[in-house]
């Protein structure tokens, strides 16, 4: 995305009576070195009957060399050249090792080809008063030059002034004031005292108006204009000659074009050369004018241009359909922070502390403008190679059909906002939907961390460090330490519900609930402990510790045929009438009893839950009877997937409940990685963990429950774990972190 700009430059003297010219030197071309591209460029001169000669002076600046056979009354020159206005990044170039830090040293060959560039002014007592406030302890080169740049433009005030010629730094520094020639002549003069290579720039600059104003900050020019100008360049070691303004006290940018680079401000004077004594009339214009703009995003396609692309495509869609040609496309747009843009997480991290709630922010607003009935779901993204963990995604789910998935928004934590829950909350939550779902509770199971596996940890630490501060090379692992210790062994980490769909056949029809089913899980140990690691709960449980089935009665998860043709989804209405508002004096959780981390009975049960257990019951007594007729190594199950029989050691049991739901309270910190979680204070919000699901209409079934448990409770979460099946008739879109930005997948 760029701009082409015309400059028009006139220089035009009028003389009283005819004169003589003699030999007229012109710089008024781009220099070779000038890093915008110009496109075009001419030079007319008047008289035109002239002599022109196109040379190089000793400094490899472009001239061009006059001569005039006759007297004349007038002496024009007219530049006109077309730039493009691509902008790029000033701080783009590399170092030599030995140049990386200030002070350094030429090379003895470079000092001899720089020569005539290091030689300074005789010493003055404002220069070297001024020359002794400058801070010259060794820093980053870069980070010398922008500060010296800075400290010239903030003492010296710009004017412009009309009077030919040059003010030395002496008088520069005693009037406090200058033109933009004065200030880049200082700065010249005070990098060469110093024992940098510097010379000094005539050149145009080009300020065109921006297309928004800036949220913090000047927004620069009002009108879009064009000046001759001068700054400074030095030179660096593995950079070549860099640009520094010291009128604005920046880097030079795409909108400086070097005309002359020369020791000294004499040999680089635009126009230069003798004629006979005459009262002259002088005249000076210049413009520049915009030839072309290629859209953005601060300056988009106007309506017509639009129509336009909108009616071209509409073609290609005619073609693409009789073709029968079918296309997938997505789009990645990224996103800065405008505040603290030197932080890692906006130059070269992926992760941050401040990132997420950014992105928390961004997808809030997306949702809105978007995605308005759809839910918020917080899952893994992208995982590469080096990361100890995968990314965070930060999703938007809605139907492709407009209805509702979510009715309520205020549902959802902002992570960023002081959230206090505790386990309790978590298990007034878990127990609750389980009676929405009409399963019973007593499967519930909390989940705490491996304590074998800690104190194992704490035995292998140094005998002279503690686990509060384990002094670990991985950082990631001594965070988790310390926070698994700060919390205790025994602490309820979250609490787990077995949970999979009372159909699970992928192409049944739509579950015309309650179609939910549970069962226990069965572990070698009473308690169910997590497998170490920083992870949600949900993807911590121990799947390989569940009795083990045979590959021909695996309950594998198969996904439906992306090409397969699909009914509309249930209404929401249906959704929602499943899961009514409860009614007054509805237990809420909190009088429902502890859950137990074995099997126990539920104190307050629904008849519908009662029958489903009196089934498995009965079915249970059944598969005994049969098992007990029957080989050990038998692959009979139980009839009612329901069956809380224990399977016989070496008997495939594929009626086992094998997928969960988990709810948990966790500080959101711990998403932005390890540094990040001792930055700001703690916080405790209520994340659900979803199990995997193949139907799309099991997943909204069970989000719709999961909605009615938050607003019978009042308690606000987050969604995780698995997202919803790929399916045509739900749209999405993702926000993610990459390296230095936000990212939209859309």
């Amino acid at each position: 995305m760029s701009i082409h700009a015309a400059l028009h430059h006139v220089t035009h003297y009028k003389y009283d009576r005819p004169v003589q010219l003699g030999p007229q030197v012109v710089r008024l071309r781009p220099a070779p070195h000038c890093r915008s591209n110009v496109i075009s460029y001419s030079l007319r001169i008047e008289p035109e009957q002239h002599f022109v000669n196109w040379q190089q002076d000793p400094f490899a600046n472009y001239q061009a060399r006059l001569v005039f056979p006759e007297k004349t009354r007038e002496f024009k020159v007219t530049v006109d050249l077309v730039v493009e206005m691509a902008v790029y990044n000033p701080f783009d170039f590399f170092l030599e090792p030995q140049a990386e830090n200030f002070p350094f040293k030429y090379s003895a060959e470079q000092a001899d080809e720089l020569s005539q560039y290091l030689v300074a002014d005789a010493m003055t007592p404002r220069v070297e008063a001024y020359l002794a406030k400058i801070d010259r302890t060794e820093k980053r080169t870069i980070d010398f030059l922008v500060g010296i740049n800075q400290q010239v433009q903030s003492d010296v005030t710009y004017l412009i002034r009309m009077e030919p010629g040059v003010q030395t730094p002496e008088e520069t520094l005693t009037n406090g004031s200058g033109s933009c020639r004065d200030s880049g002549w200082l700065l010249v003069q005070l990098l060469r005292h110093m024992g940098l290579a510097a010379r000094f720039v005539s050149g145009y600059l080009i300020q065109l108006t921006p297309d928004v104003k800036a949220l913090d900050g000047p927004s620069g020019t009002t009108v879009d204009f064009t000046d001759l100008h001068a700054w400074c360049e030095v030179y660096l070691p593995g950079a070549g000659w860099i640009g520094l303004d010291a009128t604005s006290g920046l880097m030079a940018g795409e909108g400086h074009i070097p005309l002359a680079c020369t020791p000294t401000p004499s040999s680089a004077a635009p126009i230069e050369g003798v004629v006979d004594d005459a009262e002259v009339e002088f005249g000076h214009e210049m413009v520049v004018t915009r030839i072309h703009e290629s859209p953005r995003v601060t300056k988009p396609y106007t309506d017509s241009q639009w129509a336009a692309i909108l009616a071209l495509g509409d073609a290609v869609d005619q073609r693409l359909v009789a073709g029968d040609v079918r296309l997938t496309m997505g789009g990645e747009p990224t996103y800065v922070c405008t505040t603290d843009r030197d932080a890692p997480e906006w130059n070269t991290e992926a992760l941050g502390p401040t990132k997420r709630g950014y992105a928390t922010e961004l997808v809030h607003k997306l949702r809105a403008e978007y995605g308005d009935g759809g839910f918020l779901h917080f899952g893994q993204g992208k995982w590469y190679p080096g990361e100890q963990l995968p990314r965070w995604a930060l999703s938007i789910f809605w139907r492709a059909d407009g209805q509702p998935l979510w009715h309520n928004p205020d549902l959802f934590t902002d992570e960023r906002e002081p959230t206090h829950y505790t386990s309790e909350d978590a298990r007034r939550f878990t127990t609750v939907l389980a009676h929405r779902l009409g399963i019973t509770e007593r499967y519930i199971l909390p989940g705490y961390e491996d304590t074998f596996y800690y104190l194992w940890r704490e035995r292998r630490l140094p005998v002279n460090v503690d686990p509060f501060d384990s002094k670990l090379d991985d950082e990631l692992e001594r965070v988790r330490l310390r926070r698994v210790f700060t919390q205790k062994l025994d602490a309820v980490i979250g609490y787990m519900l077995p949970i999979e769909p009372g159909n699970a056949n992928a192409d049944a029809p739509a579950v015309e609930g309650p179609g939910w089913k549970t069962g226990p899980w069965f572990m070698r140990d009473d308690r169910l402990f997590l497998i170490p690691g920083d992870s949600p709960m949900g993807y911590r449980l121990p799947l390989d510790s569940q009795p083990w089935a045979s590959k021909g009665d695996y309950p594998y998860q198969i996904d439906r045929d992306p090409t397969a043709p699909r009914g509309d989804l249930p209404s929401a209405n249906d959704f929602r009438a499943r899961y009514p508002a409860a009614p007054a004096g509805t237990p809420t959780g909190a009088d429902l009893g502890a859950v137990p981390y074995a099997f126990g009975a539920s104190p307050t049960v629904p008849a519908a839950v009662r029958l489903q257990e009196a089934r498995a019951a009965s079915a249970a007594s059944s598969a005994a009877l049969r098992g007990s007729a029957g080989s050990a190594g038998s692959s009979s199950a139980p009839t009612d997937p329901t069956s809380a029989r224990q399977p016989r050691r070496g008997e495939s049991a594929p009626w086992v409940t094998r997928t969960a739901l988990c709810v948990e309270v966790r500080d959101p910190r711990r998403a932005n990685g390890p540094a990040a979680e001792k930055v700001g204070s703690s916080s405790g919000v209520l994340y659900v963990f979803m199990p995997p699901l193949a139907r799309l209409e099991d997943y909204l079934d069970l989000v719709a429950a999961i909605e009615a448990t938050s607003e019978q409770l009042g308690l606000k979460i987050v969604m995780e774990g698995y997202p919803p099946p790929r399916d045509p008739r739900l749209k999405m879109l993702a926000v993610t972190p990459d390296p230095g930005v936000i990212e939209v997948n859309i």
